[in-house]
């Protein structure tokens, strides 16, 4: 739900932002750097009824889209603005997970300029959520730095990059802005810049309502057990995973949702391919939403469909039957 009215100005970001830069420090971390996937694809079961309080929301990730958001409007392209009706309309998706990278439109000399700092495009975009009937729940963040960046001062300008996507993400009404743990050097040595620039971000994050969550997204990050291991030397209430079924690459990713599953504040369904029965071809959805289920976790899982396979709208429509038919199996 979207909260115009109550969310804070530009100036008072500034001045939250501000303050925080000048603490210059936080929990005692100063700035200088210190030192196969198992079993048999399921055939799943046929949706029932699907109950007025499912335990899981249906929400679709914006990268579902990005070969239609890149393509020009008279080609058949949409525009981030669109996003929010044809999650609704096309897709009968309630909740949407955006990319920043799409928060553009060009600037008075015609030159691409991101909008994530224009209050007026941020308007129109919870406008076309409240005419559309979605809610706005996360911004995927990109090409803003790396968080674990052995330089310090790249590493304290990519933390700076990210306040404005707090700002961004609360005057829509989001719970969160996703982050990537990139950066150089020794396991240990990234495991604690990242849990710092993470701890730095939240600190700024927790007085706009706003969680800081790392999604499993290459490099380390695509280990499990080193990406929780980051959220608990962060031991932040306002940080936490984004556990997305694929990425994880050489590590097993069934081992890999559950280790990020205890930290998880949202989820991503990855999906690339089906089966003739419907089933994803490379991640057992029904195991994967059991180890969901088994930790508790009641919220929205956001499809993003990344296959070749069927185009953007048939992805997005088999992802989102099998979500169904498996939460209905698993209800």
């Amino acid at each position: 739900m979207n909260h115009p009215a109550s969310t804070p100005s530009r100036r008072q970001f500034v001045s939250g932002a501000a303050g925080f830069l000048a603490a210059g420090s936080l929990g005692g971390h100063a700035w200088a750097s210190p030192g196969s996937r198992a079993g048999a694809q399921p055939v799943v079961p046929a949706a029932g009824p699907i109950a007025d309080d499912p335990w899981f929301k249906i929400s679709l990730a914006e990268w579902s889209l990005h070969r239609t958001l890149r393509k020009p409007t008279n080609e058949g392209g949409i525009r981030n603005l669109d996003f929010p009706g044809v999650a609704k309309q096309q897709f009968g998706c309630d909740g949407v997970e955006y990319v920043n990278a799409f928060f553009h439109s060009p600037g008075p000399d015609g030159k691409d300029v991101r909008r994530g700092t224009d209050f007026g495009y941020l308007s129109d975009l919870n406008a076309a959520c409240a005419d559309a009937g979605v809610e706005s729940l996360l911004i995927m963040v990109d090409g803003e730095g790396s968080l674990a960046d052995a330089d310090d001062a790249r590493r304290r300008d990519a933390i700076e990059n990210h306040f404005k996507w707090v700002s961004a993400a609360a005057y829509l009404g989001c719970h969160s802005i996703r982050v990537n743990a990139a950066g150089d050097g020794a396991p240990e040595e990234q495991a604690e810049r990242a849990a710092d620039s993470l701890r730095r971000i939240a600190r700024v994050s927790a007085d706009y309502d706003i969680d800081v969550i790392v999604e499993n997204h290459g490099g380390l990050s695509s280990d499990g057990a080193w990406l929780a291991d980051v959220m608990k030397r962060a031991d932040h209430p306002r940080v936490g995973t984004l556990p997305d079924f694929g990425n994880f690459y050489e590590y097993d990713r069934y081992q890999g949702v559950t280790d990020l599953m205890p930290y998880a504040k949202a989820v991503s369904a990855k999906s690339h391919d089906f089966d003739e029965s419907g089933n994803e071809t490379k991640s057992d959805y029904m195991r994967m939403l059991q180890i969901v289920k088994d930790a508790g976790y009641k919220g929205w899982v956001g499809i993003e469909y990344e296959g070749g396979g069927l185009d953007e709208t048939a992805g997005i429509l088999a992802t989102k039957a099998l979500l169904e038919r498996v939460r209905t199996a698993l209800a």
